[in-house]
């Protein structure tokens, strides 16, 4: 009961900081059309950082190398494999924009931003479960821009191997992962070392308050009254976690591998889906619900599914 414990109330911090959002909203002292502002700021400066952190902070291991490899490989399987299978289970009714969302919405979730503090909170002495959260990122960003965006449009001209590799969240994953095969944390200044650590740590709460004044924007009777916004969250808060786990559960990995890889597929839908949506101006509305309400919902399912572990 002690992980249950750990994990509801670093779950239940992280959704208190919609709070401020939402009543910064209400009070009229945010305007929801600067919310992109906002995002760009996460995007480039506070995310990269909280992974470039995650990374150089760690003791360089050729085991931790192999099993960071590892995690990539069943991550990008696990949401390839039930993404498929949520199509060929649609069958004609994935002709429909919201149920091919479906199939994506299930799979992609805020891995970093949300999943990383809950999975360091619950294996405190292990600083290798932040790091498969940015590897989890990896694969969700690799699997979005490819596979993902083509099941969205249906069209081939939309998938960009650029975006998949050249954006913020993977390149700095990839320069931190450069940084700790050169062993940075032995030589990198701590000045530069505590930057990371200090602008990384604002990823979290401002990822949260941007939700929050979202929230504040919306109906919520419309929030939790659609029916496809429950159909996902079900699929991306209780089916993708659990398959995800049963993955990985018959192969020799350590509690940390299985756990990690169980709460970070339990975090609610990224928020990728969204800017997927709003770029090709479809869906927005229905996007922002699936976000909003696997996220107020995850309270309740990561808890739960942590007693697992």
């Amino acid at each position: 009961m002690a992980g249950f414990s750990v994990t509801f109330s670093n779950v239940l911090l992280t959704l208190l900081y919609l709070l401020p959002g939402f009543l910064l909203q209400k009070s009229g002292k945010t305007r929801a059309e600067h919310l992109s502002s906002f995002s760009v700021v996460l995007l480039y400066v506070c995310g990269p950082a909280m992974f470039l952190n995650a990374l150089i902070s760690l003791d360089y291991s050729p085991e931790l190398l192999k099993r960071m490899g590892l995690f990539l490989i069943f991550s990008l399987s696990g949401e390839m494999i039930l993404m498929l299978l949520i199509l060929l289970l649609l069958g004609s009714k994935r002709k429909e924009f919201g149920f091919r969302m479906l199939s994506i919405a299930s799979v992609m979730g805020n891995v970093g931003f949300f999943g990383m503090p809950v999975v360091r909170a619950l294996f405190p002495g292990s600083p290798e479960a932040a790091v498969y959260s940015c590897v989890f990122n990896t694969s969700l960003n690799i699997l979005a821009w490819t596979v993902g965006v083509f099941t969205l449009t249906g069209e081939k001209r939309h998938v960009s191997l650029r975006a998949a590799f050249l954006n913020p969240s993977v390149i700095a994953v990839s320069a931190g992962l450069v940084l700790y095969l050169l062993k940075a944390k032995n030589w990198l200044p701590d000045l530069l070392q505590a930057g990371f650590r200090t602008v990384g740590a604002m990823s979290t709460p401002l990822c949260m308050v941007i939700l929050g004044i979202r929230l504040a924007t919306m109906d919520l009777r419309k929030l939790f009254t659609t029916p496809l916004a429950w159909m996902v969250s079900a699929g991306k808060l209780i089916i993708f976690p659990l398959f995800c786990y049963l993955l990985v559960l018959p192969f020799p990995l350590d509690p940390v591998f299985r756990g990690s890889m169980l709460i970070l597929a339990a975090t609610p839908c990224a928020s990728i889906i969204l800017n997927l949506a709003e770029m090709h101006n479809h869906g927005q509305a229905l996007a922002a619900n699936c976000a909003l309400l696997t996220t107020l919902l995850s309270v309740v399912t990561i808890p739960l599914l942590g007693l697992l572990i």
